[in-house]
């Protein structure tokens, strides 16, 4: 059979008896699955963690949920400055910018702020790319794993999952470049 293409004559190869009836494809399907259970029969079966009472380690860089920090005084350090946003390649994060009023002095470091601050965890392909965006080392990805939730409108995260506790500080010095080591003091 001919098919043209713009002026370009293509062929269409007829297909034989066994793959019509798909046998190739069958036995090297059946081949890989007997390769497989071959390796493990003779060099056992691989690691096989019981989460979550036994969780798999993960390397020190491992990129988890994000937070956003604080700053040594206990006011935010994001200046909703929107580089994490214009860096992101998924489009996961949105924000909305707010002037300080006089009475919010003492939560937030500059004249600006994030008063919406939002990722969408769902589009986050948790590449780091906000964190090395960010001026003010206001964000940053955590060892945690993001949780489980049953609809989609809970993985928006907003400021109240996003911003770290006074009192429970995440310690995210693992994760700093001296770059940025530098600019938080």
């Amino acid at each position: 059979m001919k098919l043209t293409n713009r002026s370009k004559v293509v062929s269409k190869k007829e297909m034989t008896l066994a793959e019509k009836i798909y046998l190739p494809a069958i036995f090297t399907g059946m081949g890989i699955t007997f390769k497989h259970a071959v390796r493990t029969v003779i060099k056992g079966a691989p690691a096989v963690y019981s989460y979550p009472e036994v969780q798999k380690p993960r390397t020190t860089i491992w990129r988890g949920q994000h937070v956003l920090k604080r700053d040594e005084e206990g006011r935010e350090r994001c200046t909703a400055c929107g580089l994490c946003a214009v860096a992101c390649p998924a489009e996961a994060i949105t924000m909305t910018a707010a002037e300080r009023t006089k009475e919010e002095k003492g939560l937030y470091r500059e004249e600006k702020y994030a008063s919406v601050y939002e990722i969408n965890m769902l589009r986050c392909i948790f590449c780091g790319m906000c964190e090395e965006a960010c001026p003010k080392s206001a964000i940053y990805l955590t060892d945690r794993l993001v949780d489980v939730e049953t609809n989609r409108g809970s993985f928006i995260y907003g400021k109240d999952k996003l911003v770290e506790k006074i009192n429970e500080r995440i310690d995210i010095t693992t994760r700093q470049s001296e770059k940025q080591k530098n600019a938080v003091k």
